[in-house]
C-alpha cells in the first residue's frame, strides 16, 4: 500500500471530527499508553489537550532522553541555487513573488568555497538546498555537488526537486546520505491552490518522492508540513502518519520531521492558518508521544529564545549560522534570500546555549565506515537467511 492510499482514507472531514470528540478522557488516556493510536494522536492535537501541556512535556523530555539521550545534532544548509520554476504562492523564490536580490546557481568552485567556510565552524552535517527548476541545478550537477560536500562532511543530504527514484540512486552513490522533502501541505484542495506551476503541482509524485529516496538507500528521510497554509491540527496528524508509515516501509533508514512555520511571505500571500509559540509546543509534544523514535530538526526559522526553550521538549538536531541565500557564507553576496531566518547567532552561539540547557552538541554523530559495516552484517544475515 502507498501512502496516498493511507491518506485517502484519513480525509479532513474524518480527521477533524476525531478531533473534535475528543475529551478530557481521551486525553488522559493517551498519555497512560506507551504506544499511541491514531485515535490518541488525536486527542493530543486536540483543544482538550491545550490544558495538559505540562505533563506532555514531562513524558515527552523522558522519551526523547531514553531514545537520543543528552546530545542535538548541528547541521547547517547550503543553498545551491535560487532559481526556481514553480510558482508556489507563498516563497520568495516563486517567480511571480516580486523578491529583491539577484538569482544565481553556485559553480562547483563557489560550492567548494561555501564548503571549506563552513567546515572551518566544525560542521560534519550539510543539508544541500535548491530552488525547483531541474533545468538550473540538473541531476548531473546535483551528483557533482554532493561529491565536492562529501570532501568536507561525514554527512550529506539534499533538499531537492523531488526525483525519481534512480535519480535519488545516483545521488547515493555518489555519497548522499539524506533527503529532506516537505509536502508543504497534505491538503490536496489547498496545495493546487499555492502551487500555480511547474514539477511541484503533481501532489502525488512529490508525496511518493521521500518513500523512493528510502528504496533508493537515503539512510536518512525527513518530512515536513509548511504549518499556516492548512489547519495545524490536521496537517500534523497526517504528517504523523507519514511519519508511522515511512518507518515501517523503508525501516532501513531514520525518519525525522520539521515543522517550519510561515513567519512571513510575499506579499500575494495571506497566512490565513497561523501557528502560535503555545500551539507549536503542543504539536511537537503530541509528534513526540506519537512518534518516540523519530527525529525533530529544528530550523533558524524559529526566534533564538524559543528555539532555546523548545530543546528539552523532543529537539534531536538543530541548524546553526544559517544563510538562506546562494552564497552566503563565502561570497557575500546578496542573492534572493528564500526567507529571512529568526535565529542569527553563530555556530559557536548555539553550541553554547545547547550546553546551558544541560545537552552536548554533536557536530558529527556516526562514522560511515560503521555504516558501511552494519550494512555488510545485514546483507550478511539476509545471505545466510536465505540459504537456511
Amino acid at each position: 500500500m502507498d501512502f496516498l492510499k493511507v491518506l485517502k482514507s484519513w480525509p479532513a472531514d474524518r480527521v477533524h471530527r476525531l478531533i473534535e470528540a475528543a475529551g478530557p478522557e481521551d486525553v488522559s488516556r493517551a498519555l497512560a499508553r506507551e504506544q499511541l493510536s491514531v485515535e490518541d494522536l488525536a486527542a493530543l492535537l486536540s483543544p482538550q489537550a491545550a490544558a495538559r501541556l505540562e505533563e506532555m512535556a514531562r513524558l515527552a523530555h523522558r522519551l526523547t532522553r531514553r531514545q537520543f539521550g543528552r546530545t542535538i545534532g548541528l547541521y547547517v544548509p547550503i543553498y545551491l541555487s535560487n532559481i526556481c520554476g514553480a510558482d508556489c504562492t507563498y516563497c520568495f523564490y516563486a517567480v511571480q513573488s516580486g523578491g529583491h536580490g539577484a538569482r544565481r546557481t553556485l559553480t562547483p568552485d563557489e560550492i567548494r568555497r561555501e564548503c571549506e567556510a563552513l567546515a572551518r565552524h566544525g560542521f560534519q552535517t550539510v543539508l544541500l538546498l535548491t530552488g525547483d527548476a531541474p533545468q538550473a541545478a540538473p541531476l548531473d550537477y546535483l551528483a557533482r555537488a554532493v561529491a565536492i560536500a562529501r570532501e568536507y562532511f561525514a554527512s550529506v543530504s539534499v533538499e531537492v526537486y523531488a526525483l525519481s527514484e534512480e535519480g535519488y540512486r545516483r545521488l547515493v552513490d555518489r555519497g548522499l546520505e539524506g533527503v529532506t522533502l516537505y509536502m508543504e501541505t497534505y491538503d490536496r484542495d489547498t496545495y493546487a491552490r499555492v502551487h500555480r506551476r511547474g514539477q511541484k503541482q503533481d501532489f502525488v509524485y512529490r508525496l511518493d518522492a521521500i518513500e523512493r529516496a528510502g528504496r533508493a538507500g537515503a539512510r536518512r528521510l525527513s518530512i515536513g508540513a509548511l504549518l499556516g497554509l492548512f489547519d495545524w491540527r490536521l496537517e500534523v496528524f497526517w504528517m504523523a502518519l507519514h511519519a508511522r508509515y515511512l518507518q515501517k516501509e523503508c525501516w532501513q533508514s531514520a525518519v525525522s520531521v520539521s515543522f517550519p512555520r510561515l513567519r512571513n511571505a510575499p506579499p500575494r500571500h495571506s497566512i490565513l492558518h497561523p501557528v502560535s509559540d503555545r500551539e507549536l509546543v503542543q504539536l511537537m509534544l503530541a509528534l513526540r508521544l506519537f512518534l518516540p523514535e523519530v527525529g525533530f530538526n529544528l530550523s533558524t526559522r524559529e526566534r533564538a529564545d524559543l528555539r532555546d526553550r523548545l530543546i528539552p521538549l523532543g529537539v534531536t538536531m538543530m541548524s546553526a549560522g544559517s544563510s538562506t541565500r546562494p552564497g552566503g557564507y563565502a561570497l557575500g553576496e546578496e542573492t534572493l534570500a528564500q526567507f529571512e531566518t529568526e535565529d542569527q547567532r553563530s555556530p559557536e552561539e548555539v553550541a553554547a546555549a545547547i550546553r546551558r540547557a544541560g545537552y552536548d552538541p554533536v557536530w558529527k554523530d556516526f562514522d560511515r565506515a560503521f555504516c558501511e559495516t552494519q550494512q555488510f552484517q545485514e546483507e550478511n544475515i539476509f545471505a545466510h537467511g536465505e540459504q537456511l
